[in-house]
């Protein structure tokens, strides 16, 4: 069924008549705003810088305006790519279209993770998530629901810590190792997301969840936002990212279609 959905709605139909209608879904941006307060991971050297090129009224009598910007690949909501953690992984042009384009699953710890903010998914939590709701398919992208982006923009909060330079005190919740290891080796998801800093928690120096994911050319979508407005199941997932030649990852604008009935 989730198929079906993906290609109906993103793919144009050459008959005539039958160009594809978006009445039936409920549209949710999962995204984050780049502004000057966007959050970068803290050993990050610069930050979203926007720069006013024109704005105004021209010599020929129309507003016109420009700008250029400068940012890391990796701050604010954005996609991994496989290359960010293994040598021969995908880089973030090459990641095939019909894995950032595919059927999401919400999985939410977030009561977890108010009790203890550097939890990690667990394999049970994975397997209580199935015995409710179904086994994750393959291809699946998977969403991992913290509740964190009610921290945005507080570096503090969000990040556990907010000491320039210095990633050593972070804190807070995602992906565990064994977790990942069962959605990216045996489920064979297609991309892991978290409403957090990174899809391994903050207190991480091995980095084991974006290791096991880049060995499978699994992506991953950090710093989301909104997942409570998101079914557990039933709905497509587009995540596309800043198309960067050989980039290891890159802003992303990324949206869930949810059926309204």
């Amino acid at each position: 069924m989730h198929r079906s959905i993906l290609l109906t709605l993103v793919l144009m139909v050459a008959t005539e008549g039958c160009a594809p209608t978006l009445d039936d879904y409920r549209i949710v941006d999962l995204s984050h705003a780049y502004s000057e307060s966007t959050l970068y991971w803290p050993t990050s050297p610069s930050k979203f810088i926007l720069t006013e090129l024109a704005f105004g009224e021209t010599p020929g009598g129309y507003f016109y305006s420009a700008y250029s910007l400068c940012t890391p690949e990796h701050g604010g909501t954005h996609l991994d790519a496989p290359v960010h953690f293994s040598s021969t992984g995908q880089s973030i042009d090459a990641i095939p279209l019909n894995r950032l384009l595919a059927p999401g699953v919400v999985v939410d710890i977030s009561d977890q993770a108010e009790a203890d903010r550097n939890y990690r998914l667990t394999v049970d939590d994975v397997l209580e998530h199935e015995r409710r709701y179904g086994t994750i398919a393959a291809g699946t992208i998977v969403l991992l629901r913290t509740g964190w982006d009610k921290h945005w923009p507080d570096a503090q909060a969000y990040l556990g810590d907010d000491t320039p330079g210095d990633a050593s005190k972070l804190e807070f919740p995602s992906y565990g190792e064994d977790a990942a290891r069962l959605l990216v080796e045996d489920r064979e998801v297609a991309v892991l997301g978290v409403d957090t800093a990174s899809i391994d928690y903050g207190r991480s120096s091995e980095f084991f969840v974006h290791r096991i994911a880049a060995a499978r050319n699994v992506a991953g979508l950090e710093n989301l936002t909104g997942l409570g407005q998101l079914p557990v199941t039933g709905f497509t997932l587009i995540a596309l990212p800043m198309k960067i030649e050989g980039g290891s990852g890159g802003p992303a604008r990324v949206v869930a279609l949810v059926p309204k009935n």
